[in-house]
């Protein structure tokens, strides 16, 4: 044999063993079960691949009764955290009906009493039948005070969240819960804003509490001196703060300078046995010039523009009340989640809608009748911009930075354009 014939012998034994070692390789292949190819593990990360269940492991009823459905593909949880950047880890679903048994279920939340937040729509809910009228209000009617109630807390919200710094809110306490009274047979906490219909209101608790049949034989004081309701702060903390957590919370405001001028021309333009002493005479001492003996005596006879020195004083003679001070001190909005926020310029309408929401007896309604100088106009827009007149415009600019919080926070116009 030439050696050329033998190198030629050679290359063709070499070849062929290639040849069968590759075709014996893909028979081998095509042989294997596809279940058992793995994919390669990237190291620090948990492969959490689950396979396909057969079709007849499924329920009746299930995806497989009918057409079959792919499971969708969703990113692993418990790889996914821990996975490099840009490597998405795919897994199929679980099949339906087939929940997974070492999921965690997600806690059921406490129970609140949150209304608003649960209000279902105007088509599916009963209209409230507790208005002026006696009759069901009209849907749209229902649905816009839904709606009403919605944007006002978020005005709320983003107020105090515009002033809040960030993990600053502080614990409840009982100051804070000082002008809440408390109705537990229907579940209510009602913060008293003085000069924002807080007489009827609490004239309403009573009816709701089974302490009187209706609002119109209640007198003042026995709804403001007679201890008929209890406040908030009067129990312990466990108890404040359950009932903060599980009772409808709700609060009525008014336009802050009209709010203002009601309480003075309730509290110095007629005789009080209170505020003309205590508020009246320090005063009159501090800010009216060559002031008579009879006017030091009694007190009375306060001005309005002297009435606003004293409120813009930040070293009043005498400390603050609760007819002038600001809301968002009175009933800490920003700390305590209201539920429902009404105003004194929608009272009807706001009083009465809340009432349905809590079920109260379908006859009892809102009071229209003024509480005290019954004969005298109520105080309206008309009739603070002619005490406002009497101010100049710094003091005006002053009495409102004094409020701005309360126009902020409830949403309130500036009452005069030279404002800002």
């Amino acid at each position: 044999m030439t050696p050329r014939a033998g190198t030629m012998r050679l290359a063709c034994m070499f070849s062929s063993i290639l040849l069968f070692g590759a075709a014996g390789l893909l028979l081998f292949i095509s042989l294997q079960d596809s279940t058992e190819l793995t994919p390669q593990q990237v190291p620090g990360v948990k492969f959490n691949i689950r396979l396909q269940r057969p079709r007849d492991d499924f329920p009746p009823g299930g995806s497989q009764d009918g057409v079959f459905k792919a499971p969708t593909e969703r990113v692993a949880r418990d790889a996914s955290s821990r996975a490099p950047r840009g490597l998405r880890l795919l897994v199929p679903d679980p099949p339906p009906g087939h929940p997974n048994t070492g999921a965690r279920l997600r806690p059921r939340q406490r129970r609140r009493r949150l209304l608003i937040k649960k209000m279902p729509s105007a088509a599916a809910t009963p209209v409230p039948a507790n208005s002026s009228t006696g009759s069901a209000a009209p849907d749209g009617h229902w649905a816009r005070l839904q709606q009403r109630q919605r944007e006002r807390k978020r005005a709320v919200g983003e107020a105090c969240a515009k002033f809040r710094a960030a993990g600053s809110r502080r614990p409840v306490t009982p100051r804070h819960v000082s002008r809440i009274f408390v109705e537990d047979r229907h579940r209510v906490l009602y913060c008293e804003v003085p000069k924002a219909g807080c007489s009827n209101w609490k004239r309403v608790l009573m009816v709701l509490a089974g302490l009187a049949a209706s609002p119109a034989g209640l007198q003042h004081d026995a709804v403001h001196y007679g201890g008929a309701l209890k406040r908030l702060d009067a129990f312990d903390r466990p108890g404040i703060l359950h009932r903060l957590r599980t009772y409808t919370k709700m609060l009525f405001v008014r336009e802050p300078f009209e709010r203002l001028v009601s309480a003075f021309r309730d509290k110095f333009e007629h005789p009080n046995s209170y505020y003309h002493p205590v508020f009246g005479k320090a005063i009159l001492a501090r800010y009216r010039a060559n002031a008579s003996g009879e006017a030091l005596r009694t007190g009375a006879g306060v001005r309005f523009p002297e009435f606003v020195q004293y409120l813009l004083d930040v070293h009043r003679p005498v400390g603050m009340d609760i007819h002038w001070d600001h809301v968002s001190r009175l009933c800490s909005p920003c700390l305590i989640d209201y539920d429902f926020v009404g105003k004194f310029e929608s009272l009807e309408d706001d009083a009465n809608f809340f009432l349905s929401l809590i079920h109260a007896p379908r006859n009892l309604t809102f009071p229209r009748f003024k509480d005290r100088h019954a004969q005298e106009a109520r105080t309206t827009a008309g009739i603070t911009r002619r005490y406002f007149a009497q101010l100049s415009a710094p003091q005006r600019q002053r009495a409102y930075d004094f409020y701005y919080m309360d126009y902020l926070m409830f949403n309130y116009s500036k009452p005069f354009a030279d404002l800002y």
